[in-house]
């Protein structure tokens, strides 16, 4: 008798707690309640928000390259090549990414924020620059063009956001700082890229040709590259600055390449200027074509004087902007339109003196 009281007894303790909640055995423990989060700071608002409006103007771009199958080339298939970022230019459905994202590829596809793919044709690409526009094959309806900014203005330590694709994850926000201005990173010709941005914002493969955005939103540069051992970020990534994005890029929706001036001359290795005339700094000309840019502004060349060579004009700047090396000299005669005139400050015979010099079209 008293052991069926106690059964019973039992029984209504575990039919108690169940009423109370739920039963709990030996080991377990209850959840804690959750303590109300409160508003988030304007910093975190400001993130969301500027990732909700820049999303859908990011793309996803994957490549394909066409491989043979056999030893003699009868039976070519389309083989996965590499994938990137890049992002909306305008509503003709013009899509800007890395040179280097699209190089080599036997056809490209982009996908949207809305997870629609579409197919892609090639419009031009800037290698010296890495960048490069490609075309959607069909206009969908409501594309969202990026907001450009400028990079102008920028300063050390200003917020940044970068969206992109690490590693195929769609739809990848990082954010960060400016760590640094005017860095210089090289392309795939091997010419130096100048101005470049450098930032902390996590970069990874993947990353390449998405946007970096400030903190309204706008587009200030491309992020192409990470300096890394590993291959992964490290804190060190770099963009493309909008302002050369935004002269190239229309030049390349236009006519397919990026147009530079001929200044029509050749000019002295860099690895004999400080050998054979003791200059460290500077373009030194070597010789001039005729009927060029250069042999209308009276430039001169290198001469042989029996047993003697005479140096050449040697240009140490542009519009009062110094040059060191024949990089520089082409950052800053590309900065200026077409069509007009640059005043190079060159040193000859030992003085210097400013000469005119007509900036005419050339090809990439």
């Amino acid at each position: 008798m008293r052991r069926s009281l106690l059964i019973v007894g039992m029984l209504g303790v575990g039919m108690l707690a169940g009423w109370c909640g739920h039963a709990l055995t030996p080991g377990q423990v209850r959840p804690r309640s959750v303590e109300p989060r409160g508003p988030l700071p304007e910093w975190e608002q400001m993130s969301i928000r500027r990732f909700k409006e820049a999303s859908p103007s990011v793309v996803y771009i994957t490549t394909t390259e066409e491989r043979s199958r056999d030893f003699f080339g009868l039976d070519v298939v389309e083989v996965p090549a590499g994938s990137g970022t890049g992002f909306i230019w305008d509503e003709q459905g013009h899509v800007v990414t890395n040179f280097h994202v699209i190089q080599g590829a036997a056809r490209a596809y982009i996908t949207l924020a809305d997870g629609s793919r579409h197919d892609a044709t090639y419009v031009g690409g800037a290698p010296d620059k890495d960048l490069a526009v490609l075309l959607l094959a069909k206009t969908p309806r409501d594309l969202h063009p990026i907001p450009l900014g400028t990079s102008a203005d920028l300063q050390v330590g200003q917020a940044v956001l970068a969206i992109g694709n690490p590693f195929g994850l769609d739809q990848t926000l990082t954010t960060g700082v400016v760590s640094a201005l005017g860095r210089e990173i090289q392309s795939a010709t091997r010419r130096r890229i100048a101005g470049v941005i450098q930032t902390d914002a996590a970069i990874n493969p993947g990353n390449s040709g998405g946007p970096l955005l400030d903190s309204a939103g706008r587009l200030i540069g491309v992020n192409t590259a990470i300096q890394s051992p590993s291959g992964a970020s490290a804190g060190i990534g770099f963009a493309v600055p909008v302002d050369t994005v935004n002269r190239v890029v229309p030049q390349l929706i236009a006519r397919g390449r990026l147009e530079r001036p001929s200044l029509g001359f050749e000019p002295v290795d860099p690895r004999l200027l400080e050998r054979a005339f003791g200059h460290q700094k500077g373009v030194m000309v070597l010789k001039v074509a005729r009927g060029g840019a250069a042999a209308r502004a009276g430039l001169q060349g290198v001469t042989v004087e029996g047993r003697r060579v005479l140096a050449g004009d040697l240009i140490q700047g542009v519009n009062g902007r110094s040059v060191a090396d024949w990089d520089g000299l082409l950052d800053a005669l590309e900065a200026l339109p077409l069509g007009s005139s640059a005043q190079l400050d060159i040193e000859r015979e030992g003085r210097k003196q400013r000469v005119a010099i007509r900036l005419e079209a050339g090809r990439e």
